[in-house]
């Protein structure tokens, strides 16, 4: 899913910048910290970006090679003239990535489907963005994650924000009439709480997408345009594991349009309430690009549990 890739691959969470000791901070290492974030903030503010058209990718030019920061760091370079966003909505964010060392280009989602996120505490830059308007365009930059990496350096312009559904209260799970599934398809074994897993099978891979309907929910019938709230587990066609919606302990939030063409395709359609069985191939996932944990041309398994749609 699209607000997946852009935490994994951008490492845009508050443990990007954040460490686990409860210990409090020495009085000469917060005055480092300190000052080290000013300096960060000066060197991006060095960073010469051009946008043309919201349409069109912006012209990122680095002041130096190679460019570093130390610690996560924003600037918002254009004020939006949209509605105001607030804490909890999801915005779509249309971003062009450089890395730091060469200036290469790393991502660009101009030229694809905007990226997903939820304005949560846990958003690295969620005091940033929380009170800004639809339209504002920004700088931002962050340190390697892994060895080698370098910094990445993004400019990024938030396309729409919308207050994400809420499932009904006691709605935790999908609920309604059982499906038998088609036996050719992997195996889903659900454990006391609902969270899925598969049992792969050894036929090979279908290279169209799969649908599959494994509990029918009594809602209503969902549409591209709405916004989900979800659980959802997500396994390569091998059976194993990449993530899981049921892991953070609350539902995951998107707009349908926004994310990948398996999903739209696959879940338009289909009732609030429902569990289903999306066989995801690479020309309808993520195609010859990896994500994190996902290896290039990855035929994915999802199951996806549709709790609320707005």
């Amino acid at each position: 899913m699209a607000a997946v890739a852009l935490t994994l691959a951008l490492g845009l969470t508050l443990a990007a910048c954040s460490g686990d000791s409860n210990d409090k901070p020495s009085s000469s290492a917060s005055a480092s910290s300190s000052a080290d974030a000013a300096a960060d903030k000066a060197a991006l503010a060095k960073v010469d970006v051009t946008w043309t058209d919201a349409a069109t990718k912006p012209t990122i030019t680095l002041p130096s090679k190679p460019f570093t920061v130390t610690t996560p760091v924003i600037d918002v370079r254009e004020p939006g003239t949209g509605a105001t966003i607030e804490e909890g909505q999801t915005v779509a964010i249309n971003l062009a990535a450089v890395s730091g060392t060469d200036g290469s280009e790393q991502q660009d989602t101009y030229s694809t489907k905007p990226e997903s996120v939820e304005l949560s505490a846990a958003f690295v830059f969620h005091d940033e963005l929380v009170g800004q308007k639809v339209g504002t365009r920004f700088v931002f930059a962050f340190p390697e994650q892994s060895e080698g990496a370098g910094t990445s350096v993004l400019a990024g312009e938030i396309v729409s924000a919308k207050s994400p559904p809420t499932p009904e209260p006691g709605v935790t799970k999908a609920a309604g009439e059982a499906i038998t599934p088609d036996p050719s398809l992997p195996t889903v074994t659900l454990d006391a709480d609902g969270k899925p897993t598969v049992t792969p099978v050894s036929t090979p891979a279908p290279t169209t997408l799969v649908a599959q309907t494994l509990i029918k929910g009594p809602g209503a019938p969902v549409t591209a345009d709405q916004s989900l709230a979800v659980q959802y587990s997500l396994f390569l066609w091998d059976g194993t594991p990449v993530e899981s919606s049921w892991d953070s302990g609350k539902p995951a939030t998107f707009a349908l349009n926004e994310v990948i063409p398996g999903w739209t395709e696959g879940l338009a359609g289909q009732t609030v309430g429902s569990q289903v069985l999306l066989v995801v191939p690479p020309d309808k996932g993520y195609g010859s690009s990896a994500q994190a944990k996902i290896p290039a041309n990855s035929t994915l398994i999802f199951v996806v549990d549709i709790l609320a749609a707005s």
